[in-house]
């Protein structure tokens, strides 16, 4: 029986607050406007915040980020191109951005206990490299 049920740890709504109040802290240190998803570890929004004035479009990407983290096993988004352009079959790194809610640029980082994705944190609204700062100050606070 056991080969054919798996134990999976995930994210709390506890632990969804956390990384949600640290990424808003960070973005606040970084004086920008930002939208913060945290997602569970099946991809399912737990947590989520549009800052006063922060773009109305963002707040869909910063979701689709988190997801992508989930879907792609914890790959960051900012990952995801770097690892596609090493297939040897090209057609890979054209037909993926077509998936959908799938984000290919910096901004998603996982949730991890050791090995083990328990969930991401999705943010848009900067640049995507200070997009990561705060998804990754988000994902910190949990673990």
């Amino acid at each position: 029986m056991s080969d054919l049920i798996r134990s999976q740890q995930n994210l709390t709504r506890a632990g969804a607050r956390a990384a949600l109040d640290a990424a808003l802290a960070k973005a606040e240190e970084l004086n920008t406007r930002m939208n913060i998803a945290v997602v569970d570890a099946g991809g399912h929004l737990v947590s989520f915040e549009r800052m006063d004035g922060a773009m109305l479009i963002s707040s869909g990407i910063a979701q689709d980020k988190a997801y992508s983290v989930v879907i792609g096993n914890g790959l960051p988004t900012s990952q995801w191109v770097p690892a596609l352009s090493g297939d040897p079959d090209p057609g890979l790194l054209r037909s993926f951005p077509h998936r959908d809610r799938l984000i290919m640029f910096g901004g998603g980082v996982p949730i991890k206990v050791g090995d083990e994705v328990i969930g991401a944190v999705g943010v848009s609204g900067g640049s995507a490299e200070e997009d990561a700062i705060v998804a990754q100050a988000g994902a910190d606070a949990v673990v």
